[in-house]
């Protein structure tokens, strides 16, 4: 049953979702990686269990031989994904100011800048795998010109991710390579930033490092050497990775629904909305970082025994029937507030604005360029990675 559980979840995942809902608030699960897990799939205990500060993200607090994650050295580890306040305090307030409203909408007009170049590259061939030429190429750019990555170094990044992300059980050394590349290639970028600042992020958190403080003059927004080389991993590995799929799966949706297609195309305005909709009903997390409770937690009824690993179904929240009416339907018209696709409380997501704002332009780009694009292929061709964690596409071919 759970290994079943496992692989519906992959193959089917709203469909298991849907009956695991039904079925019961909180299940004891395998995950593919063998070891088990409580996955939590009701929306009111998902939201509440993202703010309970009784669930810790940081490893430590995993019960021993429960949770291996990806085995990254510490400075790539160091991250505000494996982080609890105080220190996800101060990292995350040493970063928070890049990724605001008012600063990223100063960013739509270079956006839709290379979302425009990216379509002038394969306009003229009439058909493309959208997720290799626009949904991928979009957000990397953005994020490493964000950060300020030279572009002679800007390297296969979707390589890198996809092959820790989704590993190839044959294949095991492909991600400790992944780490290893990853991890040479930022350190190499910090070197060559200390050595030739730039006018960006990561001069600025190197600046933050090297001169022992932050905004604070007391000094309390302190940086190490590996809390400065993961948190430029994560701002990239996160920045990109979501971004790309939920563009990916706006346009399939899109393309499953030719009637809103139309209407959005007349009525780009409408976009913004719209993309709030496909965060509910596909967005790109399946699941919310791991948890990991700090004392015996009761969720749903059920009491998960401290430092066992609890996984928080966003997939499953959003569309939970007793939150959002005829969940299945995509549905513009709806109340999407309080969606989970992108977290909630001092974990939500931290490019939030910014993955907005790249995928309404990224869709807008699309729908004014290409006003006969269609899937080139049948639609059961259309194939995702084989994860519980995301949910992403591995090609998109389109046509126009």
């Amino acid at each position: 049953m759970q290994n079943s559980t496992a692989s519906g979840l992959m193959t089917d995942p709203h469909g298991t979702y849907a009956r695991l809902r039904e079925a019961g608030p909180v299940h004891r699960i395998t995950g593919p990686d063998g070891r088990p897990a409580w996955l939590v799939t009701r929306y009111d205990d998902v939201r509440r269990a993202l703010a309970d500060p009784r669930l810790s993200l940081d490893k430590a607090n995993a019960t021993r031989d429960n949770y291996t994650g990806f085995s990254l050295p510490p400075a790539l580890d160091r991250n505000l994904l494996n982080m609890d306040p105080p220190d996800h305090t101060r990292i995350r307030r040493l970063v928070v100011k890049a990724f605001t409203p008012g600063r990223v909408d100063k960013l739509r007009a270079p956006v839709r800048r290379i979302a425009d170049e990216l379509l002038d590259a394969v306009e003229a061939e009439g058909r493309t795998d959208l997720l290799a030429s626009y949904a991928g190429p979009l957000p990397i750019t953005v994020i490493c010109d964000l950060l300020g990555v030279p572009q002679e170094q800007r390297v296969d990044f979707r390589a890198w991710t996809d092959a820790m992300l989704v590993p190839d059980p044959t294949r095991t050394h492909l991600m400790k390579e992944a780490i290893g590349n990853m991890m040479r290639f930022f350190t190499g970028l910090i070197a060559s930033k200390r050595a030739a600042p730039g006018d960006d992020l990561l001069s600025d958190l190197i600046a933050v490092r090297d001169g022992g403080a932050g905004d604070g003059a007391d000094g309390a927004d302190r940086l190490s050497e590996d809390e400065l080389t993961s948190l430029a991993f994560l701002i990239l590995f996160a920045g990109y990775e979501n971004t790309v799929h939920l563009i990916a799966n706006s346009v399939l949706a899109l393309l499953d629904h030719p009637a809103l297609m139309n209407s959005l195309r007349a009525n780009p305005a409408g976009l913004g909305a719209a993309v709030e909709e496909f965060m509910r009903w596909d967005g790109p997390g399946a699941l919310a970082i791991r948890r990991f409770p700090l004392e015996n937690v009761e969720i749903g009824g059920v009491t998960v025994p401290a430092g066992e690993t609890v996984l928080l179904s966003l997939a499953s929240a959003n569309r939970d029937p007793h939150h959002f009416s005829e969940p299945d339907r995509l549905d513009l018209n709806r109340d999407r507030s309080g969606h989970l696709a992108l977290g909630h409380g001092i974990h939500y997501c931290l490019g939030a604005p910014l993955a907005r704002m790249e995928t309404e332009t990224a869709l807008a780009a699309l729908l004014e360029r290409f006003p006969g694009l269609a899937l080139d292929g049948a639609r059961e061709d259309i194939a995702r990675r084989p994860s519980i964690r995301a949910s992403g596409l591995i090609s998109l071919p389109v046509r126009w």
